[in-house]
């Protein structure tokens, strides 16, 4: 790989060249950290410390927190850093890295929002076979096949970023390395290597996206026969999970499938799946959700009145 290439690092040049805005998006991208990593630890320990972890969309919820916040670490602490700083270098091996871990856990967040979706359609269409149907087996299955998506996924992209040819240019119009910025500064013809990105990550994003809203619209449809009560319970858990899925994949869609160029507007969209999608998950999950407040409830509330001293009064009679 050296043979293909003369630099040992990139430029990133961020996301403004003003002073005061890289301050005022200093503190409002760590407000943004902060509260994504305390929203998605306080879900994911409510529901392992809990009997939700029994129910698979709780399941499948624990391991969207997760992916989460390791999908957003992948970026977010880098842009923070960067801010304060005047030239924002990052070193090609761990360019690459950023590349590898940005689209393995997006695709696993992928396809956990997917297993989520078919859990939904199972629990609304066929209620009688839900709990045969998502048993743990299968549920353990589609989390390690979201995984394994993820990895399938990601390979391809890490290849391909790592068998491009560098000789000059190192400054990547972006925040964090990715294949589009990355194809633009490489120092050959990379018109393949920019359909076999579309197709992979765009045909990705937009195929999922189809799957999804095909089964949100079935079970729309299947909502016609419930109770009244039945139909806003059900459409409000199916709300919170829409509004999860037009947040990630609308930025995502139009940041992949299109011609391999890179735009001024990218960096913006780039913000709504990489910070602002993980970081409203905590929230779209929780405000909507009675079972999920009465968990959280429950868990803190005992741990704090665990941890709370008291006081015995013996009476010694003498």
């Amino acid at each position: 790989m050296e043979s293909q290439r003369n630099i040992s690092e990139f430029i990133l040049l961020g996301l403004s060249y003003d002073p005061n805005m890289q301050l005022f998006c200093f503190v409002l991208f760590s407000f943004c950290y902060v509260s994504l990593l305390v929203g998605n630890l306080l879900i994911l320990v409510s529901i392992l410390c809990s009997s939700l972890f029994h129910q698979p969309m709780y399941y499948f919820l624990s391991h969207l927190s997760s992916v989460d916040i390791c999908y957003t670490s992948s970026v977010t602490p880098k842009l923070i850093g960067d801010l304060l700083v005047e030239t924002k270098s990052i070193s090609y091996g761990n360019c690459m890295l950023q590349v590898f871990t940005l689209h393995f856990f997006g695709g696993i967040e992928v396809f956990i929002l997917t297993a989520m979706a078919f859990d939904r359609y199972v629990a609304i269409c066929k209620p009688l076979h839900y709990m045969i149907i998502m048993n743990r087996t299968r549920c353990n299955l589609l989390v390690l096949a979201a995984w394994a998506g993820g990895a399938v996924h990601s390979f391809p992209q890490l290849f391909m970023a790592i068998l491009l040819p560098f000789c000059g240019p190192n400054e990547i119009d972006h925040y964090f390395c990715d294949i589009f910025p990355l194809l633009k500064v490489a120092c050959t013809d990379t018109y393949i290597t920019g359909v076999l990105v579309v197709a992979n990550s765009g045909m990705v994003a937009l195929v999922t996206f189809f799957v999804l809203f095909v089964s949100y619209v079935i079970i729309l449809f299947t909502l016609r026969n419930h109770s009244a009560e039945g139909r806003r319970k059900a459409l409000s858990t199916c709300g919170s999970h829409m509004t999860v899925v037009v947040l990630f994949f609308g930025p995502s869609i139009f940041a992949y499938l299109r011609p391999p160029t890179t735009f001024p507007e990218d960096k913006v969209f780039a913000l709504f799946y990489t910070i602002i999608a993980p970081m409203f998950n905590p929230l779209i999950y929780t405000l909507r959700n009675t079972e999920m407040k009465n968990a959280m409830r429950k868990v803190w509330c005992q741990a704090y009145f665990q941890r709370k001293p008291t006081i015995n009064f013996k009476k010694t009679i003498s």
